[in-house]
């Protein structure tokens, strides 16, 4: 029998249904996805009811009815400790009728991850700094002589890394799906990225805009785009299957889709969510959902994942650069990288406090985006539950999707549950592998 989240029982049809709530089942069972990689939790330091608290946390987060489909690993000491799917990677939307077609998700679906790109972003810059390729205190005119002008011309790469630059805001140029992978539009769209504040002075959200801006940054140094960048210099030499910016046109249809879930948002709040993320906050569901997007590059939004795979790219950066025996990246850079720049500043475009570093969304000891006593964590958030971090205090890797994209809603609180809980279940140790090497 289908239920509603609070008790609800009559059918909810689209029109009668302002809370954009998914229909979910009592018994959650037949919707769930197992992967054979977990292992015994007590061989990383855990336990096995630890583990099932967190599974027993997610499954609440699901009952809140804000999202079609839940994936979570979480890997400890570099062990996968919990892989697990909830629900359905298509057919399951709000405004899909009870005959739509489902596909149920699974621990290997991937999802377009929206702005935990950024973290994927930001290390292959931090790579390539590393081998000398380009330096963190260049100036972007040093790569692009087009971008001068405007206020633009002292911005360096740290700046965009580090949200101030001065640019947040998207013009439209810049996500015309017809030309994702054209350079030329990038060039074309420069002169409208107007700084809102001398660089460096304030911390602005790049929503966008600075993920295309370094994009362009690694193509003028290297003669490659950013997704052949990161095939060859991370993914491929690790063994990755997703992780890039976009997928073959082949896989498109292996892609779980994204889904406008809770309630619509209304001015003054609405205004402010266009501001932020460049177009209306439905629209951007829509279009993550396009085939153009999802096979085009945007550094700062479009790559597609699994939960299991974000959880290893953390790890790999958890782990000091070295995973599976393989060396990407030295301590030493993912140490800089991770470097705090700026504490609790007002974030101008997002509307409050954030610590962070070069690329990456630092965690606190109480207001904390990875949950409670977690100042050592960093990672990224995604558009707009979708989270992947690393905890080397203890020894910790999460990737998170939740494929509905709710503002506000019954759901939070078991968010910042799930959060919690997975730092309770995860013992801090006294001497993390990053800070060893």
């Amino acid at each position: 029998m289908l239920t509603y989240p609070q008790g609800a029982r009559a059918r909810v049809h689209a029109a009668a249904n302002p809370m954009r709530l998914v229909r979910i089942p009592r018994d959650l069972e037949p919707i769930t996805g197992r992967s054979d990689r977990e292992v015994d939790p007590t061989s990383a330091g855990m336990t096995a009811d630890g583990v099932e608290r967190i599974w027993t946390a997610a499954e609440r987060l699901f009952r809140r009815g804000m999202n079609p489909a839940i994936t979570l690993c979480v890997r400890r000491n570099g062990q996968v400790v919990l892989d697990r799917s909830l629900g359905w990677a298509r057919g399951a939307g709000p405004g899909e009728g009870p005959h739509a077609e489902r596909v149920l998700a699974t621990p290997d679906t991937p999802f377009c991850t929206f702005s935990s790109s950024k973290a994927v972003t930001a290390t292959v810059v931090h790579q390539l700094a590393e081998r000398g390729i380009i330096h963190l205190g260049d100036r972007i005119t040093d790569y692009l002589p087009e971008f001068a002008g405007g206020g633009r011309d002292a911005i360096t790469i740290a700046q965009v890394l580090s949200h101030r630059a001065g640019i947040p805001q998207l013009p439209r140029d810049m996500m015309d799906l017809e030309r994702l992978e054209d350079p030329e539009r990038i060039l074309e769209a420069i002169p409208k990225l107007r700084t809102v504040h001398r660089p460096g002075a304030a911390v602005a959200y790049h929503t966008i805009s600075g993920g295309f801006v370094l994009g362009e940054v690694v193509r003028r140094a290297t003669g490659d785009d950013i997704r052949t960048v990161l095939a060859h210099g991370i993914l491929g030499p690790l063994g990755f299957r997703w992780t890039n910016f976009g997928v073959a046109p082949e896989d498109v249809a292996q892609v779980g889709l994204a889904y406008p879930t809770g309630p619509r948002m209304v001015a003054p709040v609405s205004g402010l969510l266009t501001r932020a993320l460049g177009m209306p906050f439905d629209e951007l569901t829509e279009l993550s959902n396009d085939p153009r997007l999802l096979t085009g590059i945007v550094p700062a939004g479009n790559v597609v994942s699994t939960a299991f795979e974000m959880s290893r790219f953390m790890d790999l950066l958890r782990a000091g650069g070295t995973l599976d025996g393989v060396s990407v990246l030295k301590p030493r850079t993912i140490r800089r990288a991770t470097a705090e720049t700026s504490y609790h500043e007002f974030d101008r475009t997002l509307g409050f406090p954030i610590r962070y570093s070069q690329g990456y969304m630092l965690g606190a000891k109480t207001l904390s985006l990875y949950g409670p006593d977690t100042d050592e964590a960093f990672g990224h958030l995604g558009f707009t539950n979708v989270s992947m971090w690393a905890d080397p205090r203890r020894e910790l890797a999460v990737g998170l999707i939740t494929s509905g994209k709710p503002v506000v809603g019954p759901h939070l609180d078991a968010l910042w549950r799930l959060f919690r809980r997975i730092g309770v279940e995860s013992p801090k140790v006294k001497q993390p592998a990053l800070y060893q090497a």
